[in-house]
């Protein structure tokens, strides 16, 4: 089996691995850190979770360590560009545990924070700068920074940085680095677009790929829930009672509704918290400390907190929403089953997201196995609004899918009794849709029955819906 010391690293660097849990070199490191110590541009591809920090890091510091010399006011040797402030924060802590009893200087740059203070901490250079591509053109803007002198620059989840689309941002940043370096770039998923990225970055590189491009860790146990929009909160309500105890994270497809569902999750009693785009760099870094000290159930996030989490406590990823994006399902999913845990992870399908989850399931290769409910027949997804239009729910306040979707479960306010039967007070009731999913998950489905008795005055049903699908009067849910 290799090691880290027959990989030739430097002995101050195998020091410092000492203190941590790595311990043998896992496939991507083993493969990726001979040709980065010799200089090679390189492309890996790996899973979430796999160890690419290290794959980077390691070899890089140890040539950083072999030039014994400052950098120079405002100078950096090596820039690590990342899409979002939690890798950049993930990435610049693991930099300073490798290099303990060293004198290499790591700073970190990032959008939400204070410009001056990042400002000053570059004013006497520093050997590994880790930056997300806006705060880095501003400081570049300002004189505050010089990439003259740098001669690494590492691409991590390049990918995304494709999705968010950072590639104009990126040929800025480039054209201040000399031609002449050394270029690494690392992703989990290989869409089409980041072969143009290695054709114009990367000279000559080696490629290292440890497993299919796409592919999720093979520990995270996956499936999909086919249920209503309306009855998504109280769903996820009723999974998260079954693992008391157990970190979760839920993700959505927007700030606005990772907001709206935390308020939820609290009004229920559970502890959570919530990061999206939107959050300071303060308030992101303060959520995130809490759950990883355990103070947290659960937090709520949109994907841009996808990449850059790694907490090995999580064992449950809800895609409350499904993502508009196929190989974001495979960052989210990520999060969970890490450094050789195991997790699950369960996707809530709506009739408007089929389309989604087909997408996913083609770049799997392969169906997700169904727990609850049926997939949804052509005519309910037809009617179904599209993400984004609104249906007038909140989250846990039901409403009837369209056209004789699940109903019932989250039409009582938190704190309040349900109307109707007992099965419109929880999503366990009796509206397991027949023929798809385990008897014992919570229900969901297309095919679940229409409630016709206990009606209110004035013909409305338990889930806020008339006879014959009209929309009961009043204003709408705001």
């Amino acid at each position: 089996m290799t090691t880290f010391d027959a990989l030739g690293l430097s002995p101050k660097i195998l020091k410092a691995l000492e203190t941590t849990s790595l311990k043998t070199p896992t496939p991507i490191q083993a493969q990726s850190i001979p040709p980065i110590m010799a200089g090679r541009d390189l492309m890996g591809l790996a899973q979430t979770g796999t160890g690419k920090t290290a794959a980077f890091g390691l070899p890089l510091l140890h040539r950083i360590l072999d030039i014994g010399h400052p950098p120079g006011p405002k100078n950096i040797r090596a820039l690590i560009l990342v899409p979002t402030r939690e890798l950049a924060t993930q990435i610049r802590d693991n930099f300073l545990t490798f290099t303990q009893g060293t004198a290499v200087k790591i700073v970190m740059v990032v959008g939400g924070a204070s410009v001056n203070r990042q400002a000053q901490a570059l004013v006497r250079g520093a050997d590994v700068l880790v930056a997300t591509p806006g705060r880095l053109i501003d400081l570049i803007e300002r004189g505050d920074v010089s990439l003259e002198k740098c001669g690494y620059l590492v691409l991590d989840e390049a990918d995304h940085m494709l999705d968010m689309g950072f590639i104009h941002a990126l040929r800025r940043i480039a054209k201040h680095i000399p031609v002449r370096r050394q270029t690494l770039m690392f992703s989990a998923t290989m869409p089409k677009d980041i072969d143009e990225i290695a054709a114009t970055y990367l000279r000559d590189p080696v490629k290292v790929q440890v497993a299919p491009p796409g592919k999720p860790a093979e520990k995270v146990t996956q499936g999909v829930h086919y249920i209503p929009n309306g009855d998504k909160a109280r769903l996820l309500e009723e999974y998260l009672k079954k693992h008391p105890g157990e970190q979760a994270l839920a993700f959505t497809r927007t700030k606005h509704g990772a907001d709206k569902l935390a308020k939820v999750l609290a009004q229920w009693g559970f502890q959570v918290g919530a990061i999206h785009g939107n959050r300071s760099q303060n308030q992101r870094d303060r959520i995130l400390t809490e759950f990883k000290s355990g103070g947290l159930d659960v937090l709520v996030a949109t994907d841009v907190a996808a990449r850059g989490i790694d907490i090995p406590t999580v064992r449950h990823v809800y895609n409350y929403d499904m993502p508009n994006v196929p190989e974001n399902y495979v960052h989210r999913i990520g999060r969970t089953a890490r450094a050789g845990a195991e997790g699950s992870s369960i996707s809530f399908c709506a009739p408007a997201e089929m389309g989604e989850l087909q997408a996913i399931e083609k770049i799997l290769k392969k169906p997700l196995p169904v727990i609850g409910g049926a997939p949804w027949a052509a005519d309910v997804i037809a009617s179904a609004p599209k993400p984004g239009q609104r249906s007038g729910a909140k989250p846990g306040q039901g409403r009837s899918g369209p056209r004789g979707g699940g109903q019932g479960g989250g039409g009582a306010r938190p704190g309040s009794k349900a109307s109707g039967s007992k099965a419109a007070a929880k999503p366990g009731g009796s509206q397991a849709a027949p023929g798809g999913g385990n008897p014992n998950a919570p229900r969901g489905g297309a095919q679940a029955p229409r409630r016709t008795g206990g009606q209110k005055p004035g013909g409305q049903t338990p889930g806020g819906q008339r006879p014959g699908g009209q929309r009961p009067t009043g204003p709408r849910p705001r």
